[in-house]
């Protein structure tokens, strides 16, 4: 096989439509763009999403209800992993895993995540906890307290 037999397939290239060239060739004239009109002039119509002066769907969406979670509750997120480290018998909420390092920032009230592994008995004062942290916790023999 050469160079030269590398060919595209018999019927996958057609040619260039040639429009403007009189009304015998098909598309004469107005080359099939009608007869006035902003999309029969040169040049690309209207930009991608214009509506035509209706407010378009991407500024409309986030107008709709149940987009941006209004009131969203931010929590001081933690993983049961990193309070492994503590002392057995340690009372632990917001200010104490702040003095301890743990957490460096107060970012809303204190939410325990269950990812890691604990094996020293604490007990844990939150405002929220996800239930495989509860029962982390709990099976190592410590204690969950909600805040109100």
């Amino acid at each position: 096989m050469r160079l030269s037999d590398a060919l595209p397939k018999e019927g996958s290239q057609k040619r260039k439509r040639r429009v403007g060239r009189g009304i015998s060739a098909g598309q004469g004239a107005s080359c099939g763009f009608g007869m006035r009109g902003q999309k029969s002039r040169s040049g690309s119509g209207t930009r991608p999403g214009f509506e035509g002066g209706q407010m378009p769907l991407y500024r409309r969406i986030p107008k709709l209800k149940h987009f941006p979670l209004i009131g969203r509750k931010e929590y001081t997120v933690v993983n049961v992993g990193d309070l492994a480290e503590l002392p057995a018998n340690t009372a632990v909420n917001l200010a104490s895993l702040m003095d301890a390092g743990i957490v460096t920032t107060d970012d809303g009230p204190l939410k325990i995540l269950g990812n890691g592994e604990l094996s020293v008995k604490l007990q844990v004062t939150a405002a929220a906890f996800t239930a495989s942290a509860r029962q982390k916790i709990e099976a190592a023999g410590g204690t969950c307290e909600l805040l109100d």
